[in-house]
């Protein structure tokens, strides 16, 4: 490891000591780089790992995350979203959380069949790695502004924080009905304070950079993530569970 990516795996393992609460958690897992390598480090430092991931039949998500899953040697369960009854769990989201934000209303969705899912395997704490995106420029959006320079990019890092922040308390808002609480390590102050500023270019290259995340992608390498996964690009949770064609299909209706 060079001696930042030394420095980003000490923080994460305080940021993910200083999360956990029990013995016993579950991870909301797509088997990209991010969810992956929360896996590894919580495996690592000798949790009680179980993986949870959700989506329709067919699902990117789905099938991608048993192969990754299956490398990591970590329990495993999945939930099959039925087309029958999502309708039903959508409206009773929206009316929830008291928004038409589409994004807030998606990832609350996938949070409600994550929690069910954790409440059914009796684990009462699901940690996600929202915040790394936010972070390490990991939206397409941060293509679109780093020819502006460093301070549009530390701008719209800042917005995309405090959405994040807010949007995980209305996340918590449908998990506590099963009894489950949602715990994100990576939007803690402290490891905030010490990624914000790390180096862009160690972030995001250029308008053209596809892959970003690039420490991020160094980390989980060299830690022992597979591959496959530590380079894979983006799919947003929405997209890769299908959440999102499926909620604009209702909204249609």
């Amino acid at each position: 490891m060079t001696n930042l990516v030394t420095k980003l795996h000490e923080q994460v393992i305080l940021a993910v000591k200083n999360t956990i609460t029990s013995q016993k958690i579950g991870i909301a897992f797509s088997g990209g780089v991010d969810s992956s390598l929360l896996a590894k480090i919580c495996s690592d430092l000798g949790f009680d790992v179980t993986l949870f991931t959700i989506g329709f039949d067919g699902s990117h998500d789905l099938e991608f995350s048993k192969k990754i899953a299956t490398l990591l040697k970590l329990k495993h369960f999945i939930h099959i979203i039925s087309e029958k009854s999502f309708p039903d769990v959508a409206k009773k989201v929206r009316l929830e959380i008291e928004t038409d934000n589409l994004s807030w209303n998606e990832n609350c969705i996938a949070f409600h069949y994550v929690s069910e899912l954790a409440k059914k395997h009796d684990i009462a704490v699901v940690l996600t790695s929202n915040g790394i995106d936010e972070l390490f420029c990991g939206y397409n959006a941060y293509r679109d502004v780093v020819e502006n320079g460093e301070k549009a990019v530390m701008d719209l890092m800042e917005s995309k924080l405090e959405n994040e922040i807010k949007m995980m308390k209305a996340v918590n808002k449908i998990s506590s009905k099963f009894g489950v609480k949602i715990a994100q390590p990576f939007l803690s102050k402290d490891f905030i304070v010490f990624a914000k500023p790390l180096p862009i270019e160690e972030k995001i290259k250029n308008k053209d950079d596809l892959e970003r995340k690039h420490i991020i992608r160094q980390l989980a390498l060299s830690i022992g993530v597979p591959s496959d996964s530590a380079l894979k690009r983006k799919k947003a949770l929405q997209y890769g569970s299908l959440i999102h064609k499926n909620l604009i299909k209702v909204r249609k209706t």
